[in-house]
């Protein structure tokens, strides 16, 4: 099967999951605050927020052991430590993240969500620019 085609199906299940999150659980399903929600130590167990997460987390293992993806980085552990800081950083600066204001949010038509996506993948263009363009970096 082609890359689109398993982007598309990826598509889908996620629009699926998160329509699904929404209408069974009352929340959002975006990433930073099902992270959030796991973090909090007394429910732990009751959120169903820990279930989303580890479905998240095993299925590219079961995507991996049928497809065997060709999968490179290029970055240093150092570089992906520093890109993790700055998205986390971003999160907190954005009030949630982008697959909570770009796939939930967008699907809400939430004009707050609509903002904070673009402003998201611009800064996205910018830091791409400067890193392969103004910095020789690849």
């Amino acid at each position: 099967m082609h890359d689109f085609a398993w982007s598309f199906i990826g598509g889908i299940l996620l629009g699926i999951s998160v329509v699904g999150y929404l209408y069974t659980n009352g929340r959002i399903a975006g990433i930073s605050g099902l992270v959030s929600q796991v973090l909090n130590l007394k429910g732990i167990i009751n959120t169903p927020a820990l279930w989303f997460l580890l479905g998240l987390f095993i299925v590219p293992f079961i995507y991996a052991a049928f497809v065997q993806p060709e999968i490179y980085i290029e970055a240093t552990p150092f570089m992906l430590i520093i890109a993790g800081v700055l998205v986390g950083f971003g999160t907190r600066l954005g009030s949630g993240c982008t697959s909570g204001h770009g796939i939930c949010g967008i699907s809400r038509l939430s004009k707050r969500s609509i903002i904070a996506t673009i402003s998201f993948i611009f800064a996205g263009f910018i830091t791409v620019y400067v890193v392969r363009h103004m910095l020789g970096a690849i």
